[in-house]
Formats: C-alpha cells, structure tokens, sequence
C-alpha cells in the first residue's frame, strides 16, 4: 500500500466513451458528465498500432460542437502521432497522450502537444519499462498506465500493474512536479480502492459506467469508494 500521508491531486473519473453507445456519442458523453464524470476519454486507434478502428479528430470536434464543455483526454493508441497531435488539438482536445514506442522523438512529440496548447502526457503497456519518461518529466501532465492491453474495452484488469503504479507515482513524487498519474483498463467497483492506495489520481472507466443502468448512482458509488481513502489533496 502507498504512502497515506502523500500529497495526491484530487482523484478524477475519466469516462472512457469507447465502451458508449457509438450511435448517441453526444449524448452519452453529456449524460455521463452531467452524472458526475469529470472527463471525456477519447480512445484514437489506427488498426496499425493496436488491432482496432475508432475514433478520429472530426468525432471529437462534433463532441465539442455538441455542447460537452468538460475536458477531453485523447489517448492516441497509433504510429504517426506528430501528425494526428495538431489535428486534435483544433478539434478540441485537453489532454493528448501517445505511446513512447510510437513517437520517432518522444521529446518533439510532447512540445508538439505543448505548443498547440493541450496537456501532455505519455502512456506505458504493462511490459513498456517506465524508463521512457525520465528524461522528460518537465514535459509531462500527466503518465497513463495501461492494465490491459491496448486496442480493446471490457478486458479483465491486469494485476500485475501494481508494482509498476509505485514505481510511478515514487518517479512523480521525487520530480516535485504536478504529474497526474491515470490508469486505464479494467477499473471496476472491487479494485478502484486498490489502484488509488497504490498512487492512482486519474481513473479511466468505460465498461464500469456504460454496462450500467443508472450512470449517476455508478460514479457516485465510484466515488464513494474513493473518498473511504483519506489522502491530503493537492486540489
């Protein structure tokens, strides 16, 4: 278990829409946030870098145009990121993440985000070691760790992320930097607690808020959860 006594920032539920209803995608995303969701996660897969096809920069230019005023984290799962970063960043986006392994120049990558004014942030497969980001800890907003593997929703939480979400959230810590440190896959009722005591402040949910009935009653039981844990907020 981590640190209780650490300065973590204010835990955000980020709803991933890849496990909404494709055909009311406004819709969803308004309804989950005006439930209580404090993110928009927008998952960009090429079926080149993971076996899967979604959602492109013009999807995310229509949540905008629809009304979502709510932060949009894009999570680029694809080769050529330094083409698609300017492409999201006009059509909206928050936050832009990517993996290290598809970047030719991880540093150019991220001051390309910076510099068209998102949120940066890289993101670690299970087996991708954490070294990738140590160079560059004054570009980064946020670290996104997967617990599954990438290209999919509804997969099974991957356990052995544990060790690797200290061994962040110990990396945060010593930069003194405010990094958020976010999770993604598999987080469910039965282990949000878990992955928070560990270091988690950013929860990525998809499948725990959109199989349900009653999105509000889901995150507000989320994030009971999370308030049973007694950490001093950064904000």
């Amino acid at each position: 278990m981590y640190n209780m006594h650490t300065m973590l920032n204010k835990p955000i539920i980020a709803a991933s829409i890849l496990s909404a209803n494709f055909a009311k995608l406004g819709e969803e995303s308004s309804s989950v946030i005006s439930d209580g969701a404090d993110w928009i996660h927008f998952d960009v897969m090429d079926n080149h870098y993971v076996p899967n096809l979604t959602f492109g920069p013009l999807i995310c230019e229509s949540l905008r145009n629809y009304g979502i005023t709510a932060p949009i984290d894009v999570h680029l799962m694809t080769n050529n990121v330094d083409s698609l970063i300017p492409k999201f960043a006009k059509a909206g986006a928050t936050y832009i993440t990517f993996h290290p392994e598809a970047s030719n120049h991880i540093d150019r990558s991220l001051s390309l985000i910076k510099d068209n004014g998102c949120k940066a942030g890289l993101v670690f497969n299970v087996t991708t070691p954490l070294d990738y980001a140590t160079h560059v800890l004054d570009k980064l907003d946020m670290i996104l760790l997967m617990s599954v593997n990438p290209g999919f929703p509804n997969q099974k939480f991957l356990s052995n992320v544990l060790p690797k979400i200290k061994e962040a959230r110990q990396l945060i810590d010593n930069s003194n930097k405010n990094i958020r440190l976010q999770i993604d896959g598999g987080i469910k009722e039965d282990n949000i607690q878990t992955v928070y005591e560990h270091g988690i402040d950013t929860f990525v949910i998809g499948s725990g808020i959109f199989s349900s009935n009653n999105y509000k009653e889901t995150i507000k039981s989320f994030q009971n959860k999370l308030s049973q844990i007694k950490y001093t907020a950064k904000g």
